[in-house]
């Protein structure tokens, strides 16, 4: 079961990873719609469990609530449903790193923004960093729309950077700079 909430937004609620969540998070991972785009090979309990465990890194379950019941861990399990997952990588020592995913039951549907945008909120709160980084493939035209629809700009691309489902793709770094991120939150608001 996810663990305490941390936010909230409209339609999503983002919650501690727990033991618990490591059977969604395999069988997300092992599913060829999600973890072939992602270029990630698959997870078994051993791996995701130091994967989770990383204290490098933050990592957010993404859930939709039937019924949000404050901020301690519901008593209901069967009220949450985790959709997706989303990462902060390297906080602690350099400019954090976004890595993100969803369902592919889910896509289209915006639970990728606003799980994304409340994540970029949590990071700036939490770090004193002045940016924050994500990455996409060139070929996910959702993952960069989205970093884009945000204010990410492209900072730079790495030529066939990955082996994804079977060829090389490149990647195409993103970053959002604090104040870039304040007057965009700012037009969102109004």
């Amino acid at each position: 079961m996810p663990g305490a909430r941390i936010t909230s937004g409209d339609r999503v609620t983002l919650r501690t990873v727990e033991s618990e969540d490591r059977d969604f998070l395999q069988r997300a991972y092992a599913n060829p719609e999600l973890r072939y785009p992602l270029g990630s090979p698959l997870l078994n309990q051993t791996d995701l469990k130091e994967w989770t465990d990383d204290e490098n890194a933050d990592r957010f379950l993404v859930c939709l609530e039937a019924d949000p019941l404050g901020p301690e861990q519901p008593d209901d399990a069967d009220s949450l449903r985790p959709i997706g997952l989303v990462s902060v990588e390297d906080a602690d020592w350099r400019r954090p790193e976004l890595v993100y995913w969803l369902v592919p039951a889910v896509h289209g549907e915006g639970y990728g923004s606003e799980a994304v945008s409340l994540v970029v909120d949590y990071v700036f709160r939490t770090y004193d960093t002045p940016a924050v980084g994500a990455a996409a493939y060139d070929f996910n035209d959702a993952s960069w729309g989205l970093l884009e629809s945000l204010g990410f700009d492209e900072e730079g691309r790495i030529r066939r950077d990955r082996f994804v489902d079977g060829e090389y793709v490149d990647t195409i770094q993103y970053g959002l700079l604090r104040e870039h991120w304040d007057l965009e939150r700012d037009r969102f608001d109004s």
